[in-house]
């Protein structure tokens, strides 16, 4: 089983794929997907279509595991998150790849065991758990794996 986990957002898409085989998970890929606000947003949002359906195409996933839209303080930058979901979801639409979505705090259980983990105790986690030499970066790459081992480790 092939996920490819994906931390939205319109300036930064971060990204991590991961295999199961049998009990054996191994990273396969991370990075990031980045735009500039020199583009207007339908531009943007084009680029990052594109890169995500590139992911999907090299790596045939099995399924796509994307964080849920979580609001806080700033609406505006929710809005690009939430365009930037729709692209992601429309390219796996089209692939007809499964989609689950998880809330932070329900990745952050699935990696350390507990839902208030912080940023550091979950890149050290994905490092060991997925035997990396070093902790993933940028963050949104290290967040992107997060996302497909919670959807890994909640399947089963």
């Amino acid at each position: 089983m092939i996920v490819v986990g994906i931390d939205p957002g319109l300036a930064t898409v971060g990204f991590g794929v991961i295999r199961k085989d049998g009990q054996k998970i191994s990273p396969i890929s991370y990075g990031c997907i980045r735009t500039t606000d020199e583009k207007k947003a339908p531009e943007r949002l084009l680029e990052i279509y594109d890169e995500v359906k590139n992911l999907f195409e090299k790596y045939n996933p099995d399924a796509v595991s994307v964080e849920k839209l979580f609001f806080t303080k700033n609406v505006t930058s929710g809005m690009g998150v939430s365009e930037a979901r729709g692209i992601i979801f429309l390219a796996a639409a089209q692939k007809s790849i499964p989609v689950f979505e998880y809330s932070p705090n329900r990745v952050k259980q699935a990696i350390t065991g507990s839902g208030r983990a912080d940023k550091k105790q979950m890149q050290d986690m994905i490092m060991r758990l997925l035997g990396l030499d070093e902790i993933p970066r940028p963050d949104d790459a290290a967040d992107g794996l997060s996302i497909a081992l919670c959807h890994i480790n909640l399947m089963g």
